[in-house]
């Protein structure tokens, strides 16, 4: 499993009863998570001091009780990046610190390369993965069909003073998208996508991962450099093993370029504990 070991300013405090206690730079929230099957906790005294949880309803959904004051927006830093957090009322905060490995590699495969990089990000959600490609020095398109996901990537842009650096943001049917960009021409050197089991397009398409992932995943390495650089899925989907993703990308990319292939869980670990949650998976093409 890879895990992040870098991130100060998040940490799961604990875990137990289907949730999780997690410190977000001091702000404590209590949420759910289904892989957290076991009943005991292992500090009980630090689920006394929250200051927001987040409840289910019976009829779905749910919504966020707060006790003490957290601000609508709040900032969490990862390394010299800045990111804008909120309590959305799906249970998130607009960041999926587990994902700190993947900007890592990122970061890593941008800087090392011996010219300017451009990166697709599709299901770019809040971008934070466009921030960290952006700041590394890398040209980004961010695609997501949700305009307000996307202004709040927008914010998170601003708010590390890269607004003008090259980045286009679209709010777009991925698929479409990508198709339309082979039409033009178009050429990338890393693709990243971090698609959802299910969801909607700008124009109510639907997606579903098990449907409509492989097609995406071709269709995309037509989009692919001749010196193609990192390809990179990430799934929270239960139904999906990391061999899956890896099989895909042995399918598809491969075909296309060769290069070597990895697949992962990644996880959060609990502070002071031994204790990790699983945050899904991750397969990775890597020239």
């Amino acid at each position: 499993m890879r895990c992040v070991n870098d991130f100060k300013e998040y940490q799961i405090l604990d875990m137990a009863n289907g949730e999780k206690l997690e410190s977000w730079d001091n702000i404590i929230l209590q949420r759910p998570d289904p892989q957290i099957i076991w009943p005991t906790k292992t500090y009980p005294n630090l689920w006394k001091d929250v200051d927001a949880i987040y409840r289910r309803s019976n009829t779905g959904g749910g919504s966020w009780h707060i006790i003490k004051n957290v601000p609508p927006v709040f900032e969490v830093k990862y390394h010299d990046l800045t990111f804008c957090l909120k309590l959305m009322g799906f249970k998130h905060t607009g960041l999926f610190p587990e994902q700190a490995v993947n900007w890592n590699l990122l970061e890593k495969t941008i800087k090392e390369s011996n010219r300017p990089l451009k990166v697709l990000n599709l299901f770019a959600y809040t971008g934070a993965a466009s921030v960290v490609a952006l700041s590394a020095g890398a040209s980004v398109t961010h695609v997501d069909s949700s305009k307000g996901m996307v202004d709040w990537a927008k914010e998170n842009v601003n708010i590390n003073h890269l607004q003008d650096k090259p980045i286009r943001f679209l709010v777009d049917d991925c698929l479409k998208f990508v198709k339309r960009e082979i039409r033009r021409g178009n050429k990338y050197d890393i693709i990243l996508m971090d698609p959802p089991s299910f969801g909607r397009g700008s124009k109510n398409e639907v997606w579903t991962i098990e449907k409509n992932l492989y097609e995406l995943v071709d269709v995309c390495t037509e989009l692919m450099n001749n010196d193609f650089k990192l390809f990179l899925i990430n799934s929270y989907s239960t139904g999906l093993s990391k061999t899956v993703l890896e099989n895909l990308l042995q399918m598809t990319v491969n075909k296309r370029q060769k290069g070597h292939i990895s697949s992962d869980e990644i996880g959060l670990p609990m502070k002071n504990s031994p204790y990790i949650l699983p945050c899904g998976c991750t397969a990775i093409w890597q020239k």
